[in-house]
């Protein structure tokens, strides 16, 4: 079994930070790719942020230069450090790991994916 704990989510004022932690525990061996999406109601889920577990990063235009996401690869734990944050990046963040390698018994399983439960973020004054 896998589980991905979701933190820091909440309210901040437009041009505020917040910084998001994903922990994924269970018995895991590897997780190729960690991000974020996000959801705002009536709209499509969009990736946020992705890393590998090699370091190589992917972000949404929308947010370049303003987030930065990192990763622990031996805690299996992913950030998401949010600066000069903008009413438009109020959504329900989601924490993925992408590729889980993880041990049953005597024998290794992969999944695809898993996910967090959400945090909420909003952005307002």
């Amino acid at each position: 079994q896998v589980q991905l704990v979701e933190s820091g989510g909440g309210l901040v004022q437009p041009g505020g930070s917040l910084r998001l932690s994903c922990a994924a525990s269970g018995s895991i061996v590897s997780i190729y790719a960690m991000g974020w999406y996000r959801q705002a109601p009536g709209k499509q889920r969009e990736l946020v942020a992705a890393v590998t577990s090699g370091g190589s990063t992917n972000y949404a235009d929308s947010v370049k230069g303003r987030f930065t996401i990192s990763r622990d690869n031996a805690k299996n734990t992913v950030y998401l450090q949010m600066n000069s944050l903008k009413p438009e990046d109020t959504a329900v963040y989601y924490c993925n790991a992408h590729g889980v390698v993880y041990k049953r018994g005597s024998y290794y399983q992969t999944s695809d994916d898993y996910w967090g439960q959400g945090t909420q973020v909003t952005v307002s004054s």
